[in-house]
């Protein structure tokens, strides 16, 4: 080896020690950990159906009636029209209308004036578009007060016709 080759490579092994150090071979580098892929939806071991809609529920209401009356007060007809509303949404739904009496009167005449009120809310909603065949009227007569009272205020809650829907087929009680 001649001497400028000498001196060629004693100043090369100079200038590498004053070098930063070699990274280290790519096998030995140390990279965080990549993410684990997303884990697919847990499939489920039955068929999936398809979501069925929120139904808004259908309160039982009441209208009221004057003594001795079948007449439908405006009040009523507002009460009755939301009722309606409400049941155009649900046309699963069945509906029994039960006609009541306060505890004058007797018992044959306070059955038929029962069911002319459950006819009258019956024929109202029919009128409005309900199907009748998803309606059922009947009468309790006197025999099932919500008051038990005797006086004006009992009376008065006891003339009523209570709308009751339900998912059971029309007649059945």
């Amino acid at each position: 080896m001649s001497a400028p080759r000498i001196a060629a490579i004693a100043a090369a092994l100079l200038a590498c020690s004053s070098a930063p150090p070699l990274a280290p071979p790519a096998a030995q580098q140390t990279a965080p950990p990549a993410p684990p892929p997303p884990t697919p939806p847990a499939t489920p071991s039955t068929p999936v159906e398809a979501a069925k809609p929120v139904r808004a529920p259908v309160q039982a209401v009441s209208v009221y009636f004057a003594f001795d009356s079948s007449t439908l007060s405006p009040e009523a007809r507002k009460t009755l029209q939301s009722f309606f509303d409400a049941m155009q949404k649900r046309p699963d739904l069945q509906l029994r209308i039960e006609g009541n009496c306060d505890e004058r009167g007797t018992g044959e005449y306070n059955l038929a004036l029962g069911q002319r009120r459950a006819d009258a809310a019956k024929k109202y909603l029919v009128s409005l578009g309900l199907a009748g065949s998803r309606i059922t009227a009947i009468s309790n007569g006197k025999e099932k007060p919500r008051n038990p009272g005797h006086d004006e205020a009992a009376w008065q809650e006891n003339r009523c016709d209570d709308l009751l829907p339900s998912n059971d087929t029309v007649g059945r009680l």
